[in-house]
């Protein structure tokens, strides 16, 4: 079994709101981060694919087509986007989910997971900032 993962960057804005929660527990939990005007990170993404090597080709995946994915998929969809108004997964509604770094990557494997042909995805690892990550191998 190898292991390949690919990196991508990309920039967007969110704020941390739940309805559910009166303005003082907003306030309290998600502090500044609360703002409804949002805030925004450079976000790092590595996807992390598995799978053997391919004998004909030497390859796990097709490279291009897996940057062709995640392009298509991730970084046209997030890249400049307020994730709460611009982004179905996080779109003001009932429940609502919020965008966190920890939703951001579970958002990130859904739109990916069926997307791939050859390789299995294995991790998606999103960067909020460089000291500050989350790791998600999907529902198992």
């Amino acid at each position: 079994m190898v292991f390949l993962t690919r990196k991508a960057e990309f920039s967007a804005s969110h704020y941390y709101h739940n309805p559910d929660f009166t303005p003082e527990e907003n306030a309290r939990i998600f502090g500044k981060c609360n703002n409804p005007n949002g805030h925004g990170h450079n976000y790092t993404l590595e996807v992390t694919v598995k799978g053997p090597v391919d004998p004909k080709s030497g390859f796990v995946v097709d490279l291009k087509q897996l940057k062709d994915v995640m392009s298509r998929e991730v970084l046209d969809a997030l890249d400049h986007r307020f994730l709460n108004k611009e982004v179905p997964e996080f779109l003001t509604k009932i429940p609502t989910t919020i965008p966190t770094t920890e939703n951001l990557a579970i958002a990130i494997w859904q739109r990916l997971a069926p997307k791939l042909n050859r390789a299995q995805l294995h991790r998606v690892r999103v960067y909020e900032t460089p000291d500050l990550f989350v790791d998600f191998y999907g529902e198992a």
